[in-house]
């Protein structure tokens, strides 16, 4: 059997039924077989980058490995930013490159280049395979390693002579070999005893939960846990969808752009327990000043993120399902008490409230929560990065786990919808809905035409503020209004010091984003006044097919609220509404 028969092979038993990527000489082989084979779904983006992004994005919406198959040299190194993406976010993502010739390797030869020296820092592991013999094992490896303990990408570097090479005769690897480390799923026992006696001595404990929650299925685990003890939870950017919306003791999300309640419970607390969290600056802003009442707990599956940025008194290392199982059964119901009552109150107290004038400019949120009644149950949302993705996390319904789909620690500009593409084919049966911003969109903009040809029927919300509007904000904030370079209507006639209120300035915002849409074989529709929002997204979303639905919003809309730069969690902004 060839290489390029083995990566096929390979790809059908470890369970990869959709492959994103794009064609070039040192792949040519596999491609072959991709076409031949029938058994196989590609899904030919219209750039690399974009393929990774949509591999990451099924693997986000299913629990599985995401397939990423490229060429040598500009076609492995388009990727780079999709990998690093998947790792800041712990997504399991095979990335398989072709590669010049083994005999070729380090000569400078037409597309070549070091992507085992590009990839080592930002991914999980990688590989360069030297020989057809090792090829079996390396890619059985690959896939286990995306998929097991704390998942992450997997990047192969395929040279051509050792697709075209022969292996016979071909065993497909029994099973991967034991890992260097084994992975800790069980607490130890007596770190668990101690964080079962921290939860019954605390009066305000807390739990802070990341995306391990959902990368490990511990929802209900979790949900079971916090309904026992009546502990109130706040979530990462991350972990949302991992407690039901509606559910009393959900504070939302914390940190930057977090809800007042959760922010403040962290700051109130006595305990804090975080679980499968990073404990980001995002969510910590100043470290030193960080829970700083609280006695802090900390379970994980990877121990290096133990104590990395917030000091640990209580380190659990372990999965997150099986911790809360066993964490549940050691302890005794606990009543609502003060502190509950005291969330509570917060909860209520600030509530996010903004007020629509009929006749005014859009504002983003009222188009959230215009997407939030017309969407359909069970609906996917997928994010691009910006206030656009702030609005969406704080004001969406998240229906569950898998169901909102956003970069975090990579914070990308064009991941929104490649991911929405990959989602969509990872969960067919189920709406997809990405919410993007004109700055976001336009970094993957060529990826309408995939949508239609490939007949991916994603709905598409752009909310176009004229400009790079979380950068915009800052520059309001924090330098003076000196908004330099972020106005995406700024022509070679602009003055560098323009401050014009948006309604007296007479550029032509470019490119006409419905134009492009149906450029590209799509509708496109768009809402200008406030009347319209529901109209508009109502029409698009009852639409076969993929539909771009563009709503014209208040370029001076801000995004609060927010945690002051660099301050504790309690200095926050709420600004105007």
């Amino acid at each position: 059997m060839t290489g390029a028969a083995i990566v096929i092979d390979t790809l059908l038993r470890e369970g990869a039924d959709v492959v994103f990527g794009y064609p070039g000489g040192k792949v040519i082989p596999i491609f072959d077989l991709i076409n031949k084979s029938g058994r196989l779904r590609f899904v030919l983006t219209r750039h690399e980058q974009a393929a990774a992004h949509a591999a990451d994005g099924y693997a986000r919406a299913t629990g599985k490995v995401g397939v990423c198959l490229v060429t040598s040299g500009p076609g492995a190194t388009n990727t780079i930013t999709g990998i690093a993406t998947a790792k800041s976010d712990s997504i399991p993502v095979v990335f398989i490159s072709g590669q010049v010739s083994t005999a070729e390797i380090g000569s400078d030869a037409f597309q070549e280049a070091d992507v085992a020296g590009l990839a080592r820092p930002i991914c999980k592991h990688n590989y360069t395979v030297t020989s057809i013999q090792e090829l079996p094992q390396v890619l059985k490896d690959a896939f286990h390693l995306a998929r097991t303990g704390r998942p992450g990408p997997v990047a192969v570097d395929l040279p051509v002579d050792v697709s075209t090479a022969l292996l016979d005769p071909y065993v497909y690897p029994d099973s991967p070999p034991p890992p260097a480390r084994k992975t800790q799923t069980k607490g130890h026992s007596e770190r668990m005893k101690k964080l079962a006696e921290a939860v019954g001595r605390a009066e305000k404990p807390l739990v802070l939960a990341g995306g391990g929650v959902i990368t490990s299925g511990a929802e209900e685990e979790l949900s079971r846990f916090l309904r026992k003890t009546n502990i109130p939870a706040a979530m990462t950017l991350m972990g949302l969808g991992c407690l039901p919306k509606d559910m009393p003791l959900n504070l939302g999300m914390a940190g930057m752009h977090g809800m007042p309640a959760a922010n403040l419970a962290i700051m109130e607390c006595d305990l804090l327990i975080g679980i499968g969290t990073r404990f980001d600056d995002r969510i910590t802003s100043d470290p030193k000043a960080f829970a700083p009442k609280a006695l802090i707990a900390h379970v994980d599956i990877d121990a290096a993120e133990i104590g990395k940025h917030v000091h640990t008194d209580l380190a659990v290392v372990g999965d997150a399902r099986a911790v809360l199982a066993e964490l549940t059964e050691k302890l005794a119901p606990r009543p609502a008490g003060t502190w509950n009552a005291k969330v509570g109150e917060w909860n209520e107290r600030y509530t996010l409230r903004y007020k629509q004038e009929p006749d005014g400019r859009i504002l983003p949120q009222s188009v959230i929560d215009a997407v939030n009644e017309a969407a359909a149950p069970g609906t996917i949302f997928v994010t691009d990065v910006g206030q656009n993705q702030m609005w969406a996390a704080l004001l969406l319904k998240h229906g569950g786990p898998r169901s909102f789909i956003s970069s975090g620690g990579m914070g990308t500009m064009g991941f929104g919808l490649p991911a929405a593409m990959g989602a969509w084919l990872g969960q067919p049966d189920r709406q997809v809905i990405c919410i993007s911003g004109d700055g976001g969109i336009q970094m993957n903009i060529q990826e309408l035409a995939t949508c239609s040809l490939s007949r991916i029927p994603v709905k598409i919300v752009v909310m176009n503020n004229s400009c790079l509007g979380m950068v915009r904000q800052w520059q309001e904030l924090y330098w003076n209004a000196n908004y330099s370079k972020t106005c995406l209507k700024e022509n070679a006639g602009c003055s560098e010091k323009c401050r014009e209120p948006e309604g007296l300035c007479q550029n032509a915002y470019w490119p006409d984003l419905v134009g492009v849409a149906r450029a590209n074989g799509m509708p496109g529709l768009r809402a200008e006044r406030p009347s319209e929002i529901l109209p508009v997204l109502k029409e698009g979303l009852a639409m076969k097919g993929p539909v771009l639905m563009e709503f014209m919003v208040d370029k001076y809309a801000n995004i609060f609220p927010m945690v002051s730069l660099g301050k504790p969690l309690n200095h926050i902004i709420f600004g105007r509404t």
